[in-house]
């Protein structure tokens, strides 16, 4: 048996902040048992948040803006690395793993041509002395694949064996929205549906000036009415009939595209906008499950505390069936900080943890780089078992 206990950081599309989960992993022959130690959620300083989103296309940014980046979310990813080993590890644990933030995902004729994570992780190793997994996604990418969704990872081995019963997808609603395609006698099918909160968010920070950061509750989006017309331009965008692999973000879903998408329609209130973009997230996550014959969806994080959006989503997806990974024992809201220490446990293994008939890579590749932690690096040797199967344990502690 190989066990260790991960650290897994990342933070996501929306850019909130960092989420960390520890988890104890142990592989026993073919399948890994991931038990959840606890998570939290570490918001940014408004400033930084603010500098990221800053960052982003349509803006420009210099190599002075993305140095000062790297360090200040790799000293956020550090203190929050280390004040998880602290309080939800117990000071122990084996490994740290960082997906980073992205800041830009280079796409061009739907071919991935290079990805850019932030968050520098020797500011990791140097706050906690653990060894740290970074940089994740560029030898998929380098192998000619997305290196996205990784998320496949995770599902294609959890869910499988819910997909004997029916076609399972697990989705994913940060930024941008992913789905997995699990079918018991099939290679596992992964890929972002579009954006997710994304546009949302935009849309919020820009009937707000720039006051909101997002329709907390989807209460605005509850008071419109989706404007068909909008709906329209939106879903003319030839992202969403893009066959997979593929894969998104906000170089492409960002405000200035949303302006361009309301300057052909009639003008549209705040709240009927919010609505729109309800509609646009929920209906282009169903097509894209009903396109692929999926009878069970089941989904995590951030968007799933959109009671708006998830009502949506639900009436879309019927009569497929629509649960919580929560209720499958994975916390929604830390399921991708729970992926990213299984990858770096993968990784540390000496296993293959991308999953190339999801993101189009030329075959299994180990991911990531090692920095080393306080101490001379000493790495188990690989394991040479094909890894069937994950399963949840229930955590000994729920959270934090």
């Amino acid at each position: 048996m190989t066990s260790c206990r991960v650290i897994g950081l990342l933070s996501g599309t929306s850019m909130d902040g960092v989420d960390v989960a520890v988890a104890d992993l142990h592989l026993t022959d073919e399948t890994i048992e991931l038990i959840p130690c606890g998570h939290a959620e570490v918001p940014y300083p408004s400033a930084l948040r603010n500098a990221l989103l800053s960052a982003l296309p349509p803006h420009e940014s210099t190599a002075e803006e993305v140095c000062r980046l790297d360090t200040a979310v790799g000293e956020a990813f550090a203190t929050t690395a280390a004040e998880a080993l602290a309080d939800i590890a117990g000071g122990q644990a084996d490994l740290v793993a960082s997906l980073g933030q992205t800041l830009y995902h280079w796409v061009e004729d739907g071919n991935v041509l290079g990805t850019l994570q932030i968050g520098q992780p020797a500011w990791i190793a140097e706050a906690t002395g653990l060894p740290v997994v970074a940089d994740l996604r560029a030898r998929d990418v380098a192998a000619g694949g997305h290196g996205a969704p990784l998320a496949s990872v995770l599902d294609r081995l959890w869910l499988r064996e819910l997909a004997g019963s029916g076609i399972v997808a697990g989705l994913n609603i940060g930024g941008i929205a992913n789905v997995t395609v699990v079918a018991d006698d099939s290679p596992a099918l992964a890929f972002d549906t579009g954006p997710g909160n994304a546009l949302l968010d935009a849309a919020a920070r820009m009937i707000s000036n720039g006051a909101w950061q997002q329709d907390v509750d989807g209460d605005l989006a509850a008071q419109g009415s989706v404007r068909d017309d909008l709906l329209e331009v939106l879903l003319a965008d030839p992202y969403y009939a893009a066959a997979p692999p593929k894969s998104t973000g906000k170089e492409r879903y960002h405000t200035d595209y949303l302006r361009d998408a309301l300057a052909k329609v009639p003008r549209v209130s705040g709240p009927d906008l919010l609505a729109t973009l309800v509609e646009l997230t929920a209906s282009t996550i169903a097509d894209a499950c009903r396109a692929h014959g999926v009878t069970r969806v089941v989904a995590s994080g951030g968007g799933v505390r959109n009671p708006t959006l998830v009502k949506a989503l639900g009436r879309l997806l019927a009569p497929a069936a629509l649960v919580r990974s929560d209720e499958l024992g994975l916390p929604g809201d830390a399921k991708e900080a729970y992926l990213t220490a299984l990858l770096g446990f993968l990784t540390w293994s000496g296993i293959p943890a991308n999953v190339p008939s999801a993101t189009g890579a030329r075959g299994p590749r180990l991911l990531g780089s090692i920095t080393p932690g306080g101490t001379a690096l000493r790495l188990p040797e690989p394991v040479s078992t094909t890894v069937a199967r994950l399963r949840v344990t229930q955590p000994a502690i729920s959270g934090r």
